[in-house]
């Protein structure tokens, strides 16, 4: 292909060498390192002038890192007078802290001093009385002042999606491609086109050639922000569909407890979820479907970071096996468990960059 070069990041090689392959190119020449100090250092080693760059960067191992990196990368594009620069992140960073809590009104939710998550308290200014009235009342506003000044600070969480965005734009990325973002609206926050694939056609032909009587089988959502996307793969390949669901008791200090809606008993089980962290979330519901009967359990990811201790949780769970993207690299994850297996995305990829270099449309890969 005339005029593109597609530049791999740190974070995951392989990634970038199976797109190159498929698109039968080479991957651009960069030579990427720490000074001792540990700043990130990038040098351009072929001209990018007049060219269409592809610069291949995903959210795992050391994230922040990475990203550093991905925007240097992209700031050096833009200095050397690419044509037009297009960040392509498989599993994007803070992609779950995007979302500011709402009310079903619209007004900002507060919360009570003792949760995790609030908003600041302001000052309120006081309005002009006349001689009269803050006479009156001058005993009253005292006690609310009062009040205020010994009221405890509510804290509150930074949500950081705008301020990603912003950073990708100034560093001067005109084309961002990724994959089932945490949050859809989080593409909302740029200012630059935003093609967020999904896996879902993957995801469906995995289970159609590779789970033995299929149509047996049921599909689980681990919890209710997932119901959609699980929902969604069941209806198309009419399949039962249950959902794990977190009871709000009714007592403020009893804890929530899991419930399963829907009949699992002696049936395989599939777990339909987008990221997988610690692997709690989805552990704690493969345990329940354990309990209920479930026969064999499989989960399905697209984003398998397995931070922490998730492989030890994965290995002592009830899950039998966990299929996840290579969106991360899991050369390491999958030396240390016998349960995980991985699937291939970067034909979905490859043909997105393909696809955008000639100006064609992406639709056909948003269809499951």
């Amino acid at each position: 292909m005339r005029n593109l070069v597609v530049l791999g990041g740190s974070s995951h090689p392989e990634f970038t060498e199976q797109i190159c392959n498929r698109l039968g190119i080479s991957p651009g020449q960069v030579n990427l390192g720490k000074f001792s100090n540990n700043e990130t250092s990038v040098v351009m080693k072929e001209s990018v002038r007049e060219q269409d760059v592809y610069i291949i960067q995903s959210a795992c191992g050391n994230v922040n890192d990475n990203f550093i990196e991905l925007l240097i990368m992209i700031n050096a594009c833009k200095i050397a007078s690419a044509k037009r620069i297009t960040a392509v992140i498989p599993n994007f960073p803070y992609s779950r802290q995007s979302d500011v809590p709402y009310k079903t009104s619209g007004a900002p939710l507060t919360f009570p001093a003792s949760s995790g998550i609030s908003t600041p308290i302001s000052e309120q200014p006081f309005p002009l009385e006349t001689t009269a009235t803050t006479t009156s009342t001058n005993s009253s506003d005292q006690q609310d002042r009062k009040k205020r000044d010994n009221a405890p600070y509510r804290q509150w969480r930074a949500r950081p999606g705008v301020l990603i965005a912003d950073l990708l734009t100034a560093a001067g990325v005109d084309h961002i491609i990724t994959m089932d973002l945490h949050d859809p609206q989080f593409s909302g926050f740029f200012d630059c086109p935003v093609d967020n694939l999904t896996s879902l056609s993957t995801v469906i032909n995995y289970i159609r050639l590779d789970v033995p009587n299929y149509e047996k089988a049921i599909i689980v959502s681990p919890d209710a922000g997932g119901a959609k996307r699980a929902a969604s793969i069941a209806e198309k390949l009419c399949m039962d569909f249950a959902l794990v669901h977190k009871e709000r008791p009714k007592v403020h200090s009893q804890k929530r407890e899991s419930i399963l809606v829907g009949d699992v008993r002696g049936r395989d089980c599939i777990l339909i979820d987008d990221i997988t962290d610690t692997a709690y979330t989805i552990t704690k519901a493969a345990r329940l479907l354990r309990e209920k009967g479930a026969k064999k359990i499989s989960a399905i990811v697209s984003h398998a970071i397995l931070s922490a201790d998730a492989i030890k949780h994965l290995e002592q769970s009830a899950i039998d096996e966990l299929i996840a993207s290579n969106s991360v690299p899991h050369a390491q994850h999958s030396n240390n468990s016998s349960k995980l297996k991985v699937f291939d995305v970067t034909r979905l990829f490859s043909e997105a960059i393909r696809r955008t270099h000639f100006g064609e449309s992406l639709s056909k890969l948003f269809e499951a």
